[in-house]
């Protein structure tokens, strides 16, 4: 596959590389990474061909935006693809700012932060998004962790939905309208929500993280096909499952953030045992399956190191034979209904 082939996204006019770059590990999801090391990923990636980079607020309480936008601020503006999302604000701690919990992340910055998806909630997420980029725009903006793993609740999940139906999607509307944004995306990291978002909104894509992967293809039963029925495009992020699927079976490895089950980790090993017999990295099947379905348009995957962004794009340009694809259906690993070459 070349990774740099434009692919359209959804119904938009924004065109995509089969792959981006995904900015979360530069917050320090699990590991602390140094200024220079951010800086040293970030330039490989330009240097290589990278041109669509994806980040948020929450990636490093700001952390990530701001390395980020350090470093593209002084590219070529119209060379740049830029997604950053909306749904929460970040403030200062209100107490004890010097013993700051910086919590799920590793490391990051000493910001707090409340969700937030009304109308002038959306405006200043965006607002403050451009301020800490240091750009004037971004090409793709996405409704950030609307679900209930992060929000905790229904309850919560359906104040959200709320909030956005009673001015917030009017908010990204109005900037799409004002061409301050090329796409709306949403997040997605649960099954469940798609049919939710699109019985309500008009949306260009969905970043489906985790839940089309070479170890899970749930999402092909209705919320994909729903996608395809409205043109609506996929971004691909959590490619590797969180680690398994990157690293092979491997003690420590993660499977969509958590320890694997037996179960996860036999599958992982039939898989890459079948990778092996046709000599094919694990990871390289892991990085090109998504991007066989016809409503995928690119996958995101993140580094830590610049070694890390060479080898995917390597994994992406790798020779994988149908037979691979064939074998795994027929050894029932992923599913017969997998668009596959």
């Amino acid at each position: 596959m070349d990774p740099f082939k434009k692919r359209r996204l959804g119904r938009s006019r924004i065109e995509l590389p089969q792959i981006g770059l995904g900015t979360a590990p530069l917050g320090e999801l699990f590991t602390k990474i140094s200024e220079s090391d951010a800086e040293s990923v970030l330039s490989t990636a330009w240097d290589e061909g990278v041109r669509f980079y994806d980040t948020a607020p929450w990636y490093g309480r700001g952390q990530s935006e701001h390395r980020v936008g350090r470093f593209l601020y002084a590219k070529p503006r119209g060379e740049v693809i830029l997604s950053t999302k909306v749904g929460r604000i970040l403030r200062a701690p209100v107490a004890h700012p010097d013993s700051f919990d910086t919590g799920f992340w590793s490391g990051g910055l000493h910001f707090d932060h409340y969700f937030d998806y009304s109308y002038d909630g959306v405006m200043r997420a965006y607002e403050d998004s451009l301020q800490r980029l240091g750009m004037n725009r971004v090409d793709m903006l996405v409704i950030h962790d609307l679900d209930w793993w992060h929000r905790g609740s229904e309850p919560m999940v359906q104040a959200g939905f709320t909030q956005l139906a009673n001015g917030g999607f009017r908010a990204l509307s109005d900037l799409r309208a004002a061409g301050r944004i090329g796409a709306i995306g949403a997040g997605i990291n649960e099954l469940g929500l798609i049919p939710r978002f699109l019985e309500l909104f008009d949306l260009d894509y969905f970043l489906l993280a985790l839940r089309y992967t070479l170890g899970e293809q749930e999402t092909l039963t209705a919320e994909l096909p729903l996608c395809e029925q409205k043109g609506v495009g996929i971004v691909i992020g959590g490619v590797f499952s969180s680690g398994l699927y990157a690293t092979g079976p491997v003690p420590g490895a993660k499977y969509n953030y958590f320890d694997p089950t037996p179960e996860v980790l036999e599958k992982a090993r039939r898989i890459d045992a079948v990778c092996q017999r046709h000599g094919v990295p694990l990871p390289a099947a892991a990085i090109q399956f998504p991007l066989h379905h016809p409503a995928v348009t690119s996958v995101i995957p993140g580094a830590i190191r610049p070694d890390q962004v060479k080898t995917n794009l390597d994994y992406v340009r790798t020779a994988i034979p149908n037979d691979l694809w064939a074998e795994l259906k027929h050894e029932g690993l992923i599913r017969a209904d997998a668009p596959t070459p």
